[in-house]
């Protein structure tokens, strides 16, 4: 017997179920029964797919607060690792070339979104998948850099969150001649092989010539760039330090600090991490609240949303954070109008104000 609907199975069962003795009305109930079993289509459980998301970094993998950041971000929006959300975490352990490997291997494994950390990161997933939607999480401008179309319409398969670091570089070197009036010539350190430093220094090299100064150009491309870009500036007779992210700076910063210490220069970083390891001062976007906010671009993917319709968001919340044991091994006194500005004061017991 061939049941169409289970309309037609209950005519059928209330039939059969009108019988003149006992026992035809026993057997036409149990028919009735059988009858609406086999109409009444049951649907196979399927598992629910847990959503898997690619980290790629040029960083080092011993830095966990930029991951625990994004997975705190999601846990405020109901994800709950290892319940309804995975992680695939890859680092380049400051090694540029390794990203394009480590890209790959996310794309192979099929990951539903990379959040990629700083521009090159980006850029190396951009060449691995045209399909993956893929969340920046910091860098510089991504329309200059090539990345997306524009903020508003981003197009493609890349958003996300930029720290615009170029537009407040201008304001790093105001922030030295405020402490110390003297800087010029400047020391910059800097990479050249990443896109979004280069437009970095570009900026600075603007803002030294609003402000009168001048800038001695040290290129650091390698950890084996360092100790010679110390001695040119010792020669040059900087008066002070500025530091732009990229590798190898951002993992030597005790090095850093140090030498700049030794020479008694003020310096200054876009990260609060160089505060923290001896550095003078550091204003720029912080990491953390960044990487928080990327988790309001993954749900909205996990969710439906296509990359090109969610504009890329420019990080205007900045920080500014001075160490004060270090002013006092350089012999500087911190301006009141620049310490009352600050966001955090490292003091001079090496604990942290806020």
């Amino acid at each position: 017997m061939k049941i169409g609907n289970r309309h037609e199975a209950l005519r059928l069962c209330s039939g059969q179920a009108h019988g003149n003795s006992k026992q035809a009305k026993v057997l036409g109930f149990a028919l009735c029964a059988l009858i609406l079993t086999f109409s009444v289509p049951v649907k196979a459980q399927q598992p629910t797919k847990v959503p898997r998301i690619g980290v790629l970094s040029l960083g080092f993998s011993s830095r966990r607060e930029i991951v625990e950041a994004l997975q705190q971000g999601l846990r405020e929006l109901g994800y709950v690792e290892g319940e309804n959300i995975s992680f695939e975490h890859r680092w380049a352990e400051e090694q540029s070339d390794r990203l394009p490997a480590l890209a790959a291997d996310l794309v192979h494994l099929e990951v539903d979104v990379i959040v990629a950390i700083n521009t090159p990161a980006t850029e190396a997933a951009k060449r691995a998948t045209t399909t993956i939607p893929i969340v920046m999480a910091g860098g510089s401008d991504p329309v200059a850099t090539g990345l997306v179309a524009s903020f508003a319409r981003p197009g493609g398969n890349i958003t996300g969150v930029t720290i615009m670091n170029a537009e407040t570089a201008g304001k790093r070197l105001e922030l030295l001649k405020e402490t110390r009036s003297k800087i010029s010539p400047v020391a910059v350190l800097w990479n050249g092989n990443n896109p979004g430093t280069v437009l970095v220094f570009k900026q600075t090299q603007l803002g030294a010539q609003q402000l009168g100064l001048k800038l001695q150009s040290l290129e650091v491309k390698s950890v084996n760039d360092l100790e010679s870009a110390f001695k040119a500036a010792t020669r040059g007779g900087a008066n002070a330090l500025v530091l732009l992210a990229s590798s190898p700076i951002i993992s030597h910063l005790k090095q850093i600090a140090d030498f700049a210490v030794k020479k008694r220069l003020p310096s200054i970083y876009d990260r609060s991490d160089f505060v923290e390891a001896g550095g003078l001062m550091s204003y720029g976007a912080n990491m953390a609240d960044t990487l928080r906010r990327v988790a309001f671009y993954v749900d909205k993917i996990l969710k439906g949303t296509k990359p090109e319709n969610l504009p890329v968001e420019r990080q205007m919340k900045f920080e500014l954070v001075i160490n004060l044991k270090t002013a006092k091994q350089i012999g500087l006194t911190i301006p009141q109008a620049v310490l009352y500005r600050a966001d955090k004061v490292i003091n001079k017991q090496g604990k942290s104000k806020n």
